[in-house]
């Protein structure tokens, strides 16, 4: 019998409405997902992630206060004449290249703060009845190919609902949300099921939900009518739970490492990184960083 080929996986809804709380004050006027890690926004790490991918369409899933984010994939028509009259055309080229080509991008509002399942909901419209990506916008995973083509390349293989997740201190899977396995096949895991922050010493296996995702859209049927859940908000993973009673979920032990820019430490450790891959930067930053650290 034929392998059936999964449908082709299109979009990918990006919400980016959170007030970023953990990371105040830099956050009261900037959105956390324009904060710099080295000298690029979060947010382009991202989107260069899913365009890497394949995506073809993303849609931000924004709120009050997040109108930068939409800017920032425009034109900004002074500064690029400036920058052409200076010659700096490296500079344009690297502006140019993050532009949204027509009909690339689409803006919906979170009106109120619910929770990602509702984040999620916000976009159904958009999306359709198409199987679709979630990246979480704080969430940079520095791998070679990015975490999402790795979840695509297996999503071509068995289809279904796929969850990228990450290998996490047993101490610490309280945490997280927390896949319960059934068997692997290389870096593919069959799931049985998940929990959203397990009690600590009760948890199904260190393997934590890292904000990476592939839906079906009947996940938008659930979070329609989904109950409010940890923190008195709407959960896409206990959505999630919900679906696996119906449909085949995954887990994808994603190679890469991952960034929580959304944390102070992880957005520093993250600027560290990354700055010590720059050829440009690397020299003096290993030198400051030893003169601080009295090596």
């Amino acid at each position: 019998m034929p392998r059936l080929i999964p449908p082709r996986l299109r979009k990918a809804v990006l919400p980016v409405a959170g007030l970023g709380t953990r990371v105040l004050p830099g956050t009261k006027t900037t959105p956390k997902e324009l904060l710099n890690v080295v000298d690029r926004p979060i947010l382009s790490y991202i989107v260069e992630e899913a365009r890497e991918a394949g995506i073809e369409h993303i849609v931000f899933v924004t709120g009050r206060s997040k109108g930068a984010i939409e800017d920032y994939f425009d034109h900004q028509i002074e500064l690029e004449a400036q920058l052409l009259a200076k010659g700096k055309t490296d500079i344009l080229e690297m502006m140019n290249a993050e532009l949204a080509s027509a009909g690339e991008m689409s803006f919906t509002r979170q009106m109120q703060p619910k929770g990602l399942g509702h984040a999620v909901w916000c976009a159904r419209d958009i999306i359709g009845r198409e199987p679709f990506a979630v990246l979480l916008p704080d969430v940079i995973v520095d791998g070679q190919p990015g975490a999402l083509k790795q979840l695509l390349d297996a999503y071509a293989d068995v289809g279904g609902n796929l969850i990228g997740v990450e290998a996490v201190p047993e101490n610490e899977t309280h945490k997280y949300g927390i896949v319960d396995p059934a068997g692997r096949d290389g870096r593919r895991i069959t799931m049985k099921g998940m929990v959203e922050k397990p009690a600590k010493g009760t948890a199904p296996s260190n393997l934590s939900i890292s904000g990476r995702y592939i839906l079906q859209p009947e996940i938008f049927k659930i979070l329609e009518t989904q109950e409010r859940g940890a923190g008195g908000e709407i959960q896409l993973t206990d959505g999630m739970i919900k679906l696996a009673k119906s449909q085949t979920f995954y887990g994808v032990e994603f190679e890469g490492e991952r960034h929580d820019c959304g944390s102070k430490p992880g957005f520093l450790r993250a600027n560290i990184a990354f700055g010590l891959q720059r050829p440009d930067l690397s020299e003096g930053l290993r030198a400051e960083m030893k003169r601080y650290l009295g090596e």
